[in-house]
């Protein structure tokens, strides 16, 4: 695949249990962060950077290289760890999330770290950038795919639907959306808050490609993204069926840990889960 070596599954899950350690010691050792909606999107990053997209970690500016937009910045652990076990940076620096002087802000910033393509955090922008960024590659003669990564809680924002509607007009068929759909925002449920759905129905409304998956299995996430990238003439969309602190059992389907650390009991607690579970206990 265009010059990737692909990773099975069993690979890709220890990987994921790699990005979720990371998560939760980054989050726990800050004292604040979001941990809930990182959790959730771990999947989904671990096949984008090591089964998916061209990237060069040694030439981060690379013309020809895939772009990926973190539009639900909040996410920004879970961006961190897989850019630093990819190699963009060394591992050792994740622990300096939001520390005075860190380059790892509580939203990603592009003008400080590596591998990062848009400094985001205000919800709702990452998919008109996607737009940009998806017409600079046809205007430019240029062969990359740009992915933006939703939150469902953030497509209850009107300028999603407005990127959403230029993206179909101008048939930028190099766009490929994820939404994580995790049901839950800050303030509980997205229906109960402000439901977006039918979600994979408003995106056919718009004209786009739509393919609704289990965004905690490898091989489906696998398939939807090559999918996608055989489509013609419009962007194509996944929507990822996710558990909002997913792989953490006393995070999991609970709004309250989407901005939440964990303190000093609870992060051990955690880290002895995801110990289990790369011992095959769990």
């Amino acid at each position: 695949m265009e010059g990737i070596d692909k990773l099975q599954s069993q690979d890709l899950k220890q990987i994921a249990r790699r990005l979720r350690s990371h998560i939760v010691k980054m989050v726990g050792e800050a004292g604040s962060g979001h941990p809930g909606g990182s959790l959730s999107a771990v999947e989904i990053l671990a096949t984008l950077y090591f089964n998916v997209m061209k990237v060069d970690p040694e030439n981060p500016d690379w013309p020809d290289r895939d772009r990926f937009i973190l539009s639900k910045g909040h996410a920004a652990p879970a961006l961190y760890a897989a850019l630093a076990e990819k190699g963009y940076f060394p591992t050792e620096k994740l622990i300096t999330l939001r520390k005075l002087g860190s380059p790892l802000q509580g939203h990603p910033d592009r003008k400080s770290v590596p591998g990062v393509e848009v400094s985001t955090g205000s919800l709702g922008h990452g998919l008109a950038v996607a737009n940009g960024m998806a017409l600079a590659a046809r205007l430019d003669n240029r062969n990359y795919n740009v992915y933006v990564l939703l939150g469902d809680g953030e497509i209850q924002e009107g300028m999603v639907w407005e990127a959403a509607m230029a993206a179909a007009h101008y048939k930028l068929d190099n766009l490929i959306a994820i939404v994580d759909h995790n049901h839950l925002q800050i303030d509980g449920k997205i229906s109960e808050v402000m439901s977006p759905e039918p979600v994979a129905e408003k995106f056919k409304a718009f004209g786009w490609s739509v393919q609704t998956i289990d965004g905690h299995d490898f091989d489906q996430i696998q398939t939807a993204i090559e999918n996608a990238k055989k489509v013609q003439g419009k962007p194509s969309v996944i929507i990822a069926e996710t558990v909002k602190g997913k792989g953490i059992s006393f995070m999991e389907n609970e709004a309250d840990w989407h901005g939440k650390a964990p303190k000093s009991e609870e992060l051990n607690k955690a880290l002895a889960e995801l110990d289990g579970q790369e011992n095959g206990q769990s």
